[in-house]
């Protein structure tokens, strides 16, 4: 006979089910596994200039911090896209792809919305106990409350992998003072990983190291975090790509393409509000924008979070690319009159600067 802290998380789970997320489960709101891990990877400088990772250190490691007499955590992913059916196809030259995650609507608002809907029914039902939610905005380790409610194991890309849906997830939770408990058909995630080493031989910057990534090396740092210059080294391994990455969960086992009977019988929807055609950008495009085009192009998109003139650099760097394979006149046009605007950023004239120069010396 299931306990009554097992009863009542059946109850909160099946509602977070009924809000329409792909996975949930439940674990104690206790002190992180990996306090020591996570302090040796920020003593090496391996978040790079995201500096926010190293604050709150305390609270980051123990999510019982985050509410007066937390318990538990219930835990929440969405699914954004579909394993084996995200495959996109060769884009035209000129173009600059965007990470999956980010081409529909905003995950910190649509998953941020169930919560709070799911928050106040709780309240409404245990006056009591009080609730705390959380997408990206609270200094806590997601992925590993993730691994510890069942929803995935942590892979060596640092991603949490479902073994039936895959790692195309989106994150969040809420701490509550209730008494969670797993109950029993909660599974534990377990690693299958194995000996597969895919994702860390296809990063173009070799930014993965087993179960860790250097963030100073990785595309979607580089595009998404990095708020000034990007180190030339990296321009050619960052290909297409102007707002973050998916090489790494493209080449996984756990994404590849399932039948669609075997994908229904083993649940997991990808949510409508991620869905978009839109894929990449034409950088000509990009690189005319101004601040408003800017807004109007990122209305109700995650990427809103990259400034105007990281866009512009990020552009120049897969205009580079481009130019080196493609005759683009056009678009090397654009490059190098930005290179000598004055009116642009010294960040994005030195990418482009460094772009013609680069090109000049191979002869392009």
């Amino acid at each position: 006979m299931a306990r009554p802290a097992q009863e009542l998380a059946r109850t909160v789970m099946a509602q977070a089910r009924r809000l329409g997320f792909a996975r949930v489960g439940v674990c104690e709101a206790s002190p992180s596994d990996y306090a020591a891990e996570l302090r040796a990877w920020l003593e090496a400088g391996r978040h790079g200039s995201m500096a926010y990772l190293a604050e709150h250190f305390d609270l980051r490691t123990d999510p019982a911090g985050l509410l007066d007499g937390a318990r538990s955590v219930l835990m929440v992913a969405d699914q954004y896209a579909q394993r084996g059916g995200a495959e996109d196809p060769p884009l035209e030259p000129g173009r600059g792809r965007i990470a999956r995650y980010a081409r529909g609507r905003d995950y910190h608002k649509t998953i941020k919305k169930r919560l709070h809907t799911l928050c106040d029914r709780l309240a409404e039902t245990h006056p009591d106990a009080s609730f705390r939610a959380f997408v990206d905005t609270a200094p806590v380790l997601e992925r590993e409350l993730a691994s510890r409610a069942g929803i995935g194991w942590v892979g060596k890309h640092t991603l949490v992998i479902n073994p039936r849906i895959g790692s195309y997830l989106l994150l969040g939770g809420v701490v509550t003072t209730l008494e969670l408990e797993a109950p029993p058909e909660q599974k534990p995630a377990r690693d299958h990983c194995g000996t597969c080493t895919r994702c860390i031989e296809a990063c173009p910057t070799d930014a993965i190291t087993p179960y860790s990534v250097d963030a100073s090396r990785c595309i979607s740092y580089l595009t998404i975090e990095r708020r000034g210059p990007i180190d030339p080294g990296f321009h050619a391994g960052m290909g297409e790509w102007i707002f973050g990455c998916d090489i790494c969960q493209e080449v996984c086992p756990h994404n590849s393409a399932r039948p669609k009977r075997w994908l229904e019988r083993n649940g997991g929807k990808v949510n409508p509000e991620y869905l978009s055609e839109r894929d990449s950008f034409d950088l000509l495009e990009v690189l005319r924008w101004d601040e408003e085009a800017r807004r109007e192009a990122f209305t109700s998109s995650a990427m809103k979070r990259a400034r105007l003139d990281m866009m512009k650099r990020n552009a120049v760097i897969a205009a580079g690319n481009a130019l080196a394979e493609h005759e683009l006149p056009e678009l090397r046009a654009r490059v190098a009159e930005i290179a000598g605007d004055a009116g642009e950023t010294e960040m994005v004239r030195g990418a482009a600067s460094f772009v013609i120069e680069r090109l000049e010396r191979s002869g392009r």
